[in-house]
């Protein structure tokens, strides 16, 4: 499941640069278009304004349909990352060395620690 919405993503995002550059720039030199770019007259495909309110949708549809993919896969993240937490990890058991014990030192000093 979570193969096939990563691929439907990746999809989405292709056709979202896709559809962002075929786009009409507002003014100057845009992506595509402009004076010089060839798709500027009233001879284009769509007509002179109606390419600009069909990619505006399209881009608008992918965008919202890439949102929801990346909300997905970030839900099916958080539920693989929940199935193996580290408590389910298994553990090798490990043995329990005794404890030494250091053998008492007992100094006997003769002598005073402060000269009198």
């Amino acid at each position: 499941m979570y193969e096939i919405i990563l691929m439907i993503h990746v999809v989405i995002a292709g056709s979202l640069i896709v559809m962002v550059l075929m786009q009409q720039g507002k003014g100057g030199m845009g992506a595509l278009g402009g004076s010089g770019g060839g798709a500027g007259g009233s001879q284009t495909l769509f007509g002179s304004q109606g390419s600009g309110n069909f990619f505006t949708r399209v881009t608008a549809i992918l965008a919202t349909a890439f949102f929801i993919t990346s909300l997905t896969l970030s839900g099916i993240a958080v539920q693989r990352s929940k199935a193996a937490r580290i408590s389910e990890i298994p553990v090798a058991p490990v043995q329990m060395q005794q404890q030494q014990t250091a053998p008492e030192v007992i100094i006997e000093v003769d002598e005073p620690a402060i000269p009198q």
